[in-house]
């Protein structure tokens, strides 16, 4: 599987982006945080796929459970 983020120095500055692009991943939180969905941030980056996004919130959805899990134990 490949990764759904990647980080490099020279790639807008070390900023988390999405694999394959140059969009940092932050700008999709900026999006929700403003009440935009996914779809609107898919017309204005179409270098990012629905399926990155998904697996990206599926991911961070498995570690906020991980961790919640944790906290309980």
């Amino acid at each position: 599987m490949q990764p759904i983020v990647t980080i490099h120095p020279h790639i807008v500055s070390g900023e988390p982006c999405f694999q394959g692009t140059r969009v940092p991943v932050k700008i999709l939180f900026d999006y929700f945080k403003a009440s935009m969905t996914t779809e609107d941030f898919l017309l204005d980056f179409p270098s990012v796929s629905k399926m990155q996004i998904a697996a990206l919130l599926e991911e961070l959805n498995g570690h906020a459970q991980a961790t919640a899990t944790r906290i309980s134990a």
